[in-house]
């Protein structure tokens, strides 16, 4: 295997991870910036209370992209295990 190969691979597999985990992230994230707000505006310290909404919203992304996000994993291992010999020969 060569070194731009292997680069190449560890690339793609660093970009597929960026791109399934971003829309999860995404959505954690606004959801705790919206709770923050609200814990703002109400003078509400409760540390706990951003954990039930970050759940849901997780769940319900991962209801929704799972097939997406399960798809471009099945689809970069299947292209890695059918190049599989061009990175074992070089």
């Amino acid at each position: 295997m060569t070194p731009e190969a292997a680069s190449e691979m560890i690339r793609a597999g660093l970009y597929l991870i960026l791109k399934c985990a971003l829309p999860v992230l995404l959505v954690s994230m606004l959801i705790g910036l919206v709770i923050s707000i609200f814990q703002t505006v109400t003078s509400i310290q409760e540390q706990t209370l951003t954990f039930v909404p970050k759940v849901l919203g997780i769940f319900l992304t991962l209801m929704f992209l799972g097939t997406w996000i399960m798809n471009n994993i099945v689809s970069f291992t299947t292209d890695l295990w059918s190049n599989f010999a061009y990175y074992v020969h070089k």
